[in-house]
C-alpha cells in the first residue's frame, strides 16, 4: 500500500454549490478512491463564489478528515485542473424559468469549452472526467472536444443517478434492500427522453436471483409507471424540495467514479454516458448512456443484449435528441 499513500489530486467544480456540499465530504472520507488513498482536493468555482468557497474550506478543515492532506480553493481553471487524476465537473449554468434548451446549451458550451482547454493544458493525461452539470451528455462532448490530448474514453456523463432511482423503485416495489437489485440500464440522454430499462435486471428474492421482468410479471408497469417515474424524478424532487436533487446527485457521482476507479463485480454492469461507437443502433460520436463493465479503470460496453420493440423506439428517440443537442452545441461553438 506504499504507493497509495501518495496523495492524488481531485478537482470538484461548482465547489461552493449544493451538490458539492455533499460530494466533497463523501470524497474526502474515502468513499470514492478508497480508505487508504490520501487526497488533495481542488475546489474550483466562479469569482462571485470565492467567499462561500472559503467557508467550505473551513468546514472541510473542521471535519478533521484523516485522508485529506490539503485543500486548494481557486477561481482559476488552470490552477483548478493542475495535475488532477480525477475531475467532477459539477458546476454548470442551471436552467431558469422560461429558458429554452438552446439558451442553456449556449451558456454551458462556453463553460465546458474553457474547462476542456484547461484540462488539456494541465491535467494528467489519464485523468478521469465525470460531467455532472446539465445537459451532462452534451457538456461532456464539448469538454472532450477541447481536450484533444486526453483520450475521449476518459470523459463520461453521469446517468448513475437515474440508475439509482430505477433500482430504488424496484427495491421499494418488492420491499427488498437496494443491494438485492442489479443490472438496470439507463440508455441515452440524461434528460426526460432517457430509457430506464429493467429487461436485463436481476432481483434477489428468497435467496434466489430472478429476472426482474419475471418477478414483476407486468410489462405494462415496466413500460409505463416505472419508466415515467424515473424520467420525471428530478422534476418531482424540485416540486417537493423547491431545489434540485443534491444529496442523491452527489451520491451518484461518487458511485460512478468509484466503479470507474475500482471496477465492476463479475456479471454486474452499470450505466455511464460514454462516447458512442454506434452500439445498439445509437448515433455515433455523441455521449450516450450504455451498460458498461469496468476493469483496470477502462469501461467496455456490454454487448449482445436483446432490445424489445418498445425499447428500440425509446433508444431512437433519445438518440435523436442527443444528435439535435450536438448540432446546437456545435453551432454555438462555430459562432464564437
Amino acid at each position: 500500500m506504499a504507493r497509495a499513500a501518495e496523495p492524488i489530486r481531485v478537482v470538484v467544480t461548482g465547489a461552493a454549490g449544493q451538490i458539492a456540499y455533499s460530494l466533497l465530504y463523501m470524497i474526502a472520507r474515502g468513499e470514492v478512491f478508497g480508505k487508504e488513498q490520501s487526497l488533495i482536493l481542488h475546489l474550483l468555482d466562479i469569482p462571485p463564489m470565492a467567499g462561500v468557497l472559503e467557508g467550505v474550506v473551513m468546514e472541510l478543515s473542521d471535519c478533521a478528515l484523516p485522508l485529506l492532506r490539503k485543500v486548494v480553493p481557486t477561481t482559476d481553471p488552470l490552477e483548478g485542473f493542475k495535475d488532477v487524476s480525477a475531475a467532477f465537473l459539477v458546476g454548470a449554468m442551471p436552467r431558469k424559468e422560461g429558458m429554452e434548451r438552446k439558451d442553456l446549451l449556449s451558456a454551458n458550451v462556453k463553460i465546458f469549452k474553457v474547462q476542456g482547454e484547461a484540462l488539456d493544458k494541465v491535467a494528467k493525461k489519464d485523468v478521469k472526467v465525470l460531467v455532472v452539470g446539465n445537459p451532462a451528455n452534451t457538456n461532456a462532448l464539448v469538454c472532450a472536444n477541447y481536450a484533444p490530448s486526453i483520450p475521449r474514453e476518459n470523459f463520461s456523463a453521469m446517468t448513475r443517478l437515474d440508475q439509482n432511482r430505477a433500482a430504488a423503485q424496484i427495491a421499494s416495489k418488492f420491499g427488498v434492500p437496494i443491494s438485492n437489485v442489479s443490472n438496470l440500464i439507463i440508455w441515452g440522454n440524461h434528460s426526460s427522453t432517457q430509457y430506464p430499462d429493467a429487461s436485463h435486471g436481476k432481483i434477489l428474492i428468497d435467496n434466489e436471483w430472478k429476472n426482474i421482468v419475471d418477478a414483476v410479471g407486468d410489462n405494462s408497469y415496466l413500460e409505463g409507471p416505472f419508466v415515467e417515474t424515473v424520467q420525471k424524478r428530478g422534476a418531482a424532487v424540485i416540486s417537493a424540495r423547491k431545489m434540485s436533487s443534491a444529496m442523491s446527485a452527489a451520491k451518484a457521482a461518487c458511485d460512478h467514479m468509484h466503479d470507474w476507479w475500482h471496477g465492476t463485480a463479475p456479471g454486474k454492469f452499470v450505466s455511464m454516458g460514454v462516447f458512442s461507437d454506434g452500439s445498439y443502433g445509437s448515433p455515433k460520436d455523441v455521449v450516450f448512456s450504455f451498460p458498461v463493465e469496468i476493469k483496470n479503470k477502462q469501461w467496455k460496453i456490454v454487448e449482445n443484449l436483446s432490445i424489445s420493440n418498445f425499447g428500440r423506439s425509446k433508444l431512437d428517440l433519445t438518440g435523436k435528441e442527443l444528435e439535435e443537442e450536438k448540432k446546437e452545441a456545435m453551432s454555438v461553438l462555430d459562432s464564437n
